[in-house]
């Protein structure tokens, strides 16, 4: 099939394309010399519209087949194809490395812009809220025909359809579970061994159709007896059963990979500017939410850094961020192992940006517990640095072209990035001047896949046939995540057979080739478990470490592993032995975590975290243990470490000591303001005792046990019904609270000068340095000012010069995400403009000039979002065209 005859290809498979939507504009795409990326490697276009249109997510097969999931109808343009959505295959029959034939899989109505579509061989897994849908090619056609092909939802119950923050893409993983993440849209489902999960979260809006009401089940534990909050990471069998949910506390994760040696990598979305790309500590939070299920907001610390505050990093109970790299908007990613780009890169996380037209690199390094994570750029079309149409610089639209006639670069919106079983990488470009902001722009719905390899490059796809030994193995060899998959499904099934093959691919001089084989020994007969134990004494500690965790995938009992592992001079051996004790007895868990506990360096954060999650739901008993084994002696002497391990435990057996120490004249104030603190994250009515008295029986540390007995007593800790006593102790009287009118001026009908007026002026830095602090009534600039509008530092490197001109003259323009304001009507007939950024009782509000209150909900008649920015126009602020030239000078330098 020759390219021109794709389009009538298309409409063929799917008469609706043809006869109820047509693009109302022409196709475009960014030209493949418009991206930089690394030496040696070029960009060719694989695919265009109209071979696809609007992608969401990719996967590619083992014949090099590109299935897409389209969202033609995201958004505000629902209906906009009323057939539904579809999943489309692409094919490069001729080997040219371009996509000569395109044609619909599977069509429906209820298919809405769905974020994900995994294909294992001839199994396609489409993610489509309410539900997780298989269908079954069975007679391997590429089309689904319901008389002869299956259609079945494996599971249902996400939040939520036509919305970015809800169910995501399946991907195959090298223990041969599929994995799978949802946004904070939250989800109750139950799997197929009749557990049901409860994944809530207070997170309610942006639009969309909502299942499920989550936050009715705050503080309800799953049947697997942990309690969890949105987004979150799951694993289970491909038949639906033993789901584990394996992270959770995300804002909305778009995708993650789960590399061959078992790590799970990801990035996540922000409120403006806390992006970031991370390693997931199993079973770990990511902090977004606190156990409560409610927003990081509403437990932020006075002058706490905005990256810090957003992922809870200051709290117990997170996993470590990672590399957080400010605003933007992060969509797939996928972990490059082996292909045609050859050694140097092999164990690259890929995450696509596409707030930011870019995919960074980073080639994660074992840290302890964790991992360092170095930023690299792989793919890049922004060349000045300064971006546009995206939330965190305000929202705006990318240009339609150049100065030059050219497509402007800046509107590749990369939504996907795959490895093809060929080697090569492909990215998926949603193409859009604007990305974010629950909406669409480019109305030709344009969508290009780009191949990155090397220069000269020749797709080659190996053959081979499932059905043997010697293919499978070429399948468990293959760069493609999702074919190797198939492999290891296929070996499994061999059983013993598979031995002396897998036994032989174990000494591939490739490791990411040779670790794979060892996921499969426990399934391999008596001598495959045997052969998996013996690697648990290798001299290197990733085969061991890959040994453990695939006897316990498995179903093996590794408990004595695990007391071996905790010895082990690795940190990452010796987290996953703590992590192995979650769920078991106190008395089986103790001594394992309490050897772990012995050799923590006390700043290694994923490290404490492991333990405390170890012992989950057994933390008094294990913490008990602790104090007799590791004898720390009289609580007023405990050293730093057992502080900690204390801290994250959150025992209700320490109340006592900690209100001991809290109250200790011969400790620091540091030390006593520690243990209030580890006192303010026990979830028990003595806690809360214990702080009273500290608030009304000590003067030196009165102020910090008032600040958390606030916090706590109308958060976390307000169903203990505190009010009383917090009013009692002139905490908080509802009663005695001054609200004071805030009202935000109206925006003015027109300005009095242009964003070209400033533009053809020179700035003068110096003086915009002193002009700006007219501006610190909302932003804090050099540390003086409120943390209450967006953080200017770096501002206008970030969204470009013009950008920041027009937010300065008009604000309201487009608001920054997250800075959205909120005025409340309260029940007297005044008002309040600001932020709200505690959503209890009370509403905790911060207004112009950063003045927070605190208002009874009883008192507060209505609210209703508001349509005008918070901040105030450069004429509101008495600022001349000069001076809005002269303040950009200075930011740019910021």
């Amino acid at each position: 099939m020759t390219k021109r005859a794709t389009l009538t290809a298309l409409a063929a498979c799917s008469p609706l394309l043809a006869a109820d939507w047509n693009p109302p504009q022409a196709a475009s795409k960014v030209a493949p010399m418009a991206f930089e990326v690394p030496e040696g490697l070029e960009v060719t276009v694989w695919a265009s519209t109209p071979d696809l249109f609007n992608p969401t997510n990719m996967d590619i097969d083992a014949q090099g087949r590109i299935w897409v999931a389209e969202g033609v109808n995201y958004r505000r343009h629902k209906g906009r194809r009323p057939g539904g959505d579809r999943i489309v295959v692409l094919q490069d029959t001729d080997g040219d490395g371009k996509a000569d034939s395109s044609h619909t899989f599977v069509q429906e109505e209820g298919l809405i812009a769905p974020l994900g579509v995994g294909v294992f061989d001839n199994v396609v897994v489409v993610s489509q809220p309410p539900d997780l849908i298989v269908y079954t090619d069975v007679d391997r056609d590429l089309k689904f025909d319901p008389a002869v092909d299956k259609r079945e939802v494996l599971l249902t119950g996400f939040n939520a359809r036509n919305h970015d923050h809800s169910l995501h893409s399946v991907t195959g993983g090298p223990d041969g579970k599929w994995y799978f993440n949802n946004g904070n849209c939250g989800a109750i489902f139950t799997d197929r061994s009749d557990k049901t999960f409860t994944l809530y979260g207070a997170y309610k809006g942006g639009g969309g159709d909502w299942f499920v009401n989550s936050s009715k089940e705050l503080n309800k534990a799953s049947d697997d007896g942990f309690k969890w909050t949105s987004g979150f990471s799951a694993r289970m069998n491909p038949d639906g059963t033993e789901v584990e949910i394996i992270g959770h506390g995300y804002r909305n994760s778009y995708e993650h990979a789960v590399n061959s040696f078992g790590e799970l990598f990801q990035n996540d979305n922000d409120d403006p500017p806390a992006c970031r790309n991370s390693y997931v500590l199993e079973y770990g939070s990511a902090g977004y939410f606190t156990r409560e299920g409610q927003s990081y907001r509403t437990v932020k610390r006075p002058g706490q850094d905005h990256g810090r505050a957003h992922w809870r990093q200051d709290d117990p109970g997170t996993f470590d961020v990672g590399d957080i790299y400010g605003g933007g908007s992060p969509t797939g990613v996928v972990f490059y192992e082996n292909g045609a780009l050859g050694d140097s890169f092999a164990g690259t996380f890929l995450s696509c940006e596409a707030g930011r037209n870019v995919i960074f690199s980073y080639q994660p390094e074992v840290q302890g517990a964790g991992y360092k994570m170095e930023r690299g750029t792989f793919m890049n079309s922004n060349h000045d640095g300064k971006f546009v149409g995206s939330d965190f610089v305000g929202g705006g639209k990318a240009q339609a072209k150049t100065d030059k006639g050219e497509v402007d670069p800046k509107q590749f919106r990369p939504s996907d990035v795959a490895v093809g079983a060929d080697g090569a990488i492909y990215v998926t470009d949603w193409f859009d001047p604007r990305v974010g902001g629950h909406a669409d722009h480019d109305d030709s719905c344009s969508g290009t896949i780009y191949r990155i390899a090397p220069k000269g490059f020749k797709a080659v796809n190996p053959e081979f046939d499932l059905n043997t030994i010697e293919g499978a193995i070429a399948a468990l060899r293959s760069p493609a995540p999702n074919v190797r998959w198939t492999g290891f499904d296929a070996l499994r099934k061999q059983g013993a057979q598979a031995l002396p093959a897998v036994s032989k691919l174990l000494g591939d001089k490739d490791p990411w080739i040779a670790i794979r084989g060892v996921w499969l020994l426990p399934y391999l007969g008596e001598d495959g478990i045997t052969k998996c134990t013996e690697l648990l004494k290798s001299g290197d500690e990733r085969i061991q470490l890959v040994a453990f965790r695939a006897l316990k995938r498995a179903g093996k009992d590794v408990y004595a592993a695990a007391a071996q592992l905790a010895h082990a001079p690795s940190a990452a051996l010796r987290r996953d032995a703590a992590l192995a004790m979650r769920g078991l007895p106190a008395d089986k868990a103790a001594p394992v975590l309490i050897e772990v506990a012995k050799h923590w360096d006390g700043s290694d954060k994923n490290y404490l975290e492991a333990i405390g999650l170890g012992a989950e739901n057994q933390e008094p008993a294990v913490w008990t243990a602790m104090r007799e084994t590791l004898s720390p002696g009289d609580p007023l002497k405990w050293n730093d470490s057992f502080a900690k391990l204390t801290w994250r435990l959150w025992p209700t057996t320490a109340i006592g000591s900690l209100k001991a120490r809290a109250m200790a004249p011969s400790l620091t104030k540091d030390q006593r303001e520690f243990a209030i603190e580890s006192l303010s994250f026990i979830d028990d009515p003595a806690a809360a005792d214990a702080m009273f008295d500290l608030v009304t029986q000590d003067t030196q540390i009165k102020p910090a046990a008032t600040r958390w007995l606030f916090a706590r007593g109308t958060g976390a800790w307000a169903r203990f019904g505190l009010k009383k006593r917090l009013k009692e102790t002139g905490i908080y009287d509802p009663a005695k609270i001054e609200i004071t009118e805030i009202i935000m001026p109206g925006k003015p009908a027109s300005t009095k000068f242009s964003d070209q007026d400033v533009l053809k002026l020179k700035g003068d830095a110096e003086r915009g340095k002193s002009t700006a602090m007219r501006c610190a009534m909302c932003h804090n600039i050099n540390d003086v000012g409120p943390h209450y509008g967006p953080d200017l530092r770096g501002w206008v490197a970030r969204q470009g010069e013009a950008s920041a001109v027009r937010s300065i003259i008009d604000p309201s323009a487009d608001i920054a995400h997250g800075f959205g304001g909120t005025a409340v009507n309260l029940k007297n007939g005044k008002w309040i403009d600001g932020l709200i950024i505690a959503d209890g009782d009370p509403v905790v509000i911060t207004a112009n000039g950063g003045i927070t209150q605190m208002v009874p909900k009883n008192r507060i008649k209505s609210r209703q979002k508001m349509n005008r920015s918070l901040m105030l126009n450069a004429d509101q602020l008495g600022l001349s065209a000069q001076d809005v030239a002269d303040i950009v000078e200075w930011l740019k330098s910021y």
